[in-house]
């Protein structure tokens, strides 16, 4: 019976090595696997809509999500209502047209004529905003000389230009702030 009994233990001690291994690999994996396919979402770009973390939406939706914050907050209570109403109206600074060389390359010359509007966040970043045009038109031109036509081409391309335009006027008028840059009319030729 001694030597049967010892027999079973090393059999159940070898048994319960392979399961432990295996237990440890799957204890080990799961965690990495959910990491790999959370940190895919979240460069992907699902993720931080799904969090609520993707900023601040553009265009209409904006607009109309602002909207409907205002009216959830008046149906709250009287007194936040009251606040709700008091969100001040979008203030727009009408920029000088901008004309600039595209960098072409060898080919022909190409330009494009810009003319824009910023939207900022307060009326009172009017002054600063106006004080700080000559820097806000020196990055816009440099930034614009230095794009090619190709990058300018389609929805995907004004857009990029529209997050680099926001970013460049934002440092040039700190601590004021730009909520926006709106197209008036883009020519590229």
């Amino acid at each position: 019976m001694g030597a049967a009994a010892t027999t079973a233990d090393g059999a159940q001690a070898a048994g319960g090595g392979k399961a432990g291994g295996r237990r440890k690999l799957v204890i080990l994996a799961v965690p990495v696997l959910l990491a790999a396919i959370g940190a895919g979402l979240w460069f992907g770009g699902i993720l931080p809509p799904l969090l609520s973390m993707g900023g601040k939406p553009h265009g209409a939706a904006a607009h109309g999500a602002k909207a409907g914050e205002a009216a959830a907050n008046g149906a709250a209570s009287g007194a936040d209502g009251q606040a709700a109403a008091k969100v001040p109206a979008p203030v727009y600074l009408e920029m000088p047209e901008i004309i600039a060389n595209l960098n072409a390359g060898p080919r022909r010359a190409s330009y494009v004529k810009l003319h824009t509007r910023l939207e900022l966040a307060r009326p009172e970043d009017v002054e600063a905003v106006k004080a700080a045009m000559p820097r806000l038109l020196d990055l816009f031109q440099t930034y614009l000389r230095e794009m090619r036509p190709e990058e300018l081409r389609g929805s995907a391309g004004t857009y990029r230009l529209r997050e680099e335009l926001i970013g460049r006027a934002n440092v040039a008028v700190a601590p004021a702030r730009v909520v926006d840059v709106l197209f008036t009319e883009m020519l590229i030729q």
